[in-house]
């Protein structure tokens, strides 16, 4: 038996002895390449849930004889994050919960996960708070919108000492408020900015009224952000207004959206962020295997992969290998190399989740605009 398990069934049926055990060996159990999972209590059986595609969904954890204690040992390769929950079986009734024993969390709209971090996954020092990092501020604009027949209002990001007689680049986000709540944008603009990593910009926040219909390749959804958007940040701020300064960013369906519009309206956003996208498709027919809401992107994407074209000048883009689109990202990587675009495509350890895209930002942020980074020699 693992020395930690003896050890813990020795403390198992005392709450505090659990509590400093779980304090003093971070739980999940990390050994090279595998982790060992482990819940104590009274169940009538216990599974592991999590959201790496491709393995099966759920693993049960076995019981030592005798005692509370269940354990579950999984391989992880290095620097693997994965997000799951504990599904606690009593008379025949499952109930899924965060880890009682580990503290982290990562949020998404629909609640909370409890994380794993593989050996070697660090989470990025650029991502915390930095109380010497000078911080931008959020402005709101509202913009009345003839596309969607309705008047949204965007948060704006304006970066430290932002000054008027100054111009800045502009990038547009998708699900900017869930980026900001999940992926802690603000911070991580704050803290690349002060380091010099990126230029000084501006970035507007948007936020769909109707996700899966504005986003799944809506030509209103162009037009709100060429002709309505764009416009009305640049009567109110001072910005560099050149393709190459303007860029989008998006995950998920935001990803299909930003290089939707792109697509339709090219050359205009000289940047595209596309992190984790939805780009789902078909070789033969129209059939798909994905839901309803997929139809407009399955043929937006045949659509592009039939004529490409050259929607933007510079494309990073990004997927999680435990996520199921890993295969689409794949397969969209050539197709956007053919179109002689400037490319640079990243895999990670990780999902399809907020932290997968935040802990992206930087690499995809400073290569769309490198900034002046003050170099030291020693």
């Amino acid at each position: 038996m693992n020395p930690l398990i003896r050890e813990l069934v020795g403390c198992a049926k005392d709450p505090a002895a659990v509590a400093r055990f779980a304090e003093e060996h971070p739980v999940p159990l990390v050994a090279r390449d595998h982790v060992t999972f482990v819940f104590v209590g009274d169940a009538d059986a216990v599974n592991l849930r999590h959201w790496i595609f491709g393995l099966p969904g759920s693993y049960e954890l076995t019981r030592v004889p005798h005692t509370k204690v269940w354990t579950c040992d999984f391989e992880l390769p290095a620097r693997s994050r994965v997000e799951y929950k504990i599904e606690v079986v009593r008379e025949g009734h499952g109930e899924w919960i965060l880890d009682p024993l580990n503290p982290r969390r990562a949020h998404d709209p629909f609640g909370a996960n409890s994380v794993c971090y593989g050996p070697g996954y660090e989470r990025p020092a650029w991502t915390e708070h930095d109380p010497e990092a000078r911080t931008g501020s959020l402005d709101l604009i509202a913009v009345d919108s003839a596309a969607f027949g309705d008047r949204r209002e965007i948060p704006v990001y304006l970066p430290a000492r932002f000054r008027p007689t100054r111009r800045y680049p502009l990038l547009v986000v998708h699900d900017g408020y869930d980026y900001l709540e999940y992926s802690g944008l603000k911070t991580v603009l704050d803290n690349l900015i002060d380091a010099l990593e990126i230029p000084a910009m501006v970035v507007a926040l948007t936020n769909p009224r109707d996700r899966l219909v504005e986003y799944a390749a809506d030509p209103r959804h162009a037009r709100h952000l060429v002709e309505e958007v764009v416009p009305a940040l640049e009567a109110r701020y001072p910005l560099l207004g050149r393709p190459g300064s303007r860029g989008l960013l998006g995950a998920s369906f935001g990803a299909v959206a930003s290089l939707s519009t792109a697509w339709r309206y090219p050359g205009f956003f000289g940047r595209l962020a596309l992190q984790s996208g939805s780009f789902a498709f078909t070789d033969i027919g129209t059939r798909h295997t994905r839901s309803r809401e997929f139809d407009p992107v399955v043929a937006f994407v045949n659509a592009f992969r039939a004529a490409p074209g050259r929607p933007s000048e510079r494309v990073y883009m990004s997927c999680g290998i435990h996520e199921s689109l890993i295969y689409e990202n794949r397969s969209m990587l050539p197709v956007l190399q053919a179109t002689g675009m400037e490319l640079r495509y990243a895999e990670a350890r990780d999902g399809h989740n907020w932290e997968n895209w935040r802990d992206r930002l930087r690499e995809g942020l400073s290569y769309l605009w490198p900034g002046p980074l003050w170099m030291t020699y020693e």
